[in-house]
């Protein structure tokens, strides 16, 4: 991992997040940028040549924004020194989702780690946080750390599989890559609804199974389960620090009808989340 984005919005999930990832990311070498993404409360039309930037007339709020994202970066050296880490501050006139698109591209990036608060109530009936359409857009990994989460080092990661779908070697180089980074054990969680796989389910395990070849890793089986009750059960009754989950490219209208399983336990985990987009 040599480029890390941290989007913030100078929250104290936020700030959660940055603190989780400048531990996760202690004494490894990588360029760290900060981003702030911000669109004005009412639009003027000199913002059309580029934004608050390109403006002769001072914008208050663009300023504001500015001010913040250099205080992060001092808070971020004051506390977490590291000579392996260079820190970056971006601050764009725009949407969330549509600087990280761009940004990840332009800056090649590795890793996205973000902040969530989940959804409550009501909110569940809708598409969901800024996080689920983060991770809805980009293909890039992204780490979400949940609200209020204390960091532990990476010793154990949860990996389920149904074998529905067949991987390839750079989705699952994604993970292999962290636990080795992290020196920590996957498991790869067999979910299988029914009691006996079919013959495609079969032939998509052997295939990650060697994929995971030179992981150091281990199998649990659960069967007859649902997910995604399965994988948040066994989260609250073993020892796992790290979820990690593929996402798979489903249209539009499927996501409006279907409950993708990445979005529910996007909601309701309380460990940190690995998301790899798959196409």
């Amino acid at each position: 991992m040599k480029n890390i984005l941290i989007p913030t919005d100078f929250s104290k999930n936020a700030w959660n997040a940055i603190v989780y990832a400048m531990q996760f990311l202690k004494n490894k070498k990588c360029t760290i940028y900060f981003l702030h993404t911000y669109t004005p409360a009412f639009y003027r039309m000199d913002y059309a040549l580029g934004g608050a930037m390109y403006s002769a007339i001072p914008d208050i709020g663009a300023d504001s924004a500015l001010a913040k994202l250099e205080k992060t970066l001092e808070d971020v050296k004051a506390q977490f020194p590291d000579p392996n880490h260079t820190l970056e501050m971006v601050s764009a006139f725009n949407t969330l989702t549509d600087e990280i698109s761009e940004l990840t591209k332009k800056k090649k990036i590795d890793l996205i780690i973000m902040g969530t608060q989940g959804a409550t109530g009501a909110k569940q009936l809708f598409l969901g946080s800024n996080t689920v359409f983060v991770i809805r857009k980009v293909r890039t990994p992204i780490l979400v750390i949940p609200s209020n989460y204390t960091f532990v080092p990476v010793r154990k990661i949860l990996f389920p599989s149904d074998f529905r779908n067949t991987y390839k070697n750079e989705e699952v180089q994604v993970i292999n890559e962290t636990a080795d980074l992290l020196d920590a054990e996957i498991t790869l969680l067999n979910l299988w609804e029914v009691f006996k796989l079919d013959k495609t389910q079969e032939k998509n395990k052997d295939v990650l199974q060697a994929l995971l070849h030179n992981a150091s890793y281990k199998e649990v089986q659960i069967q007859g389960k649902k997910l995604p009750n399965a994988i948040l059960d066994y989260i609250a009754y073993n020892d796992v620090d790290l979820l990690a989950m593929m996402n798979r490219n489903h249209s539009f209208f499927e996501r409006l009808l279907i409950k993708q399983s990445v979005d529910q336990i996007g909601f309701h985990v309380r460990i940190p989340f690995l998301v790899v987009y798959v196409q």
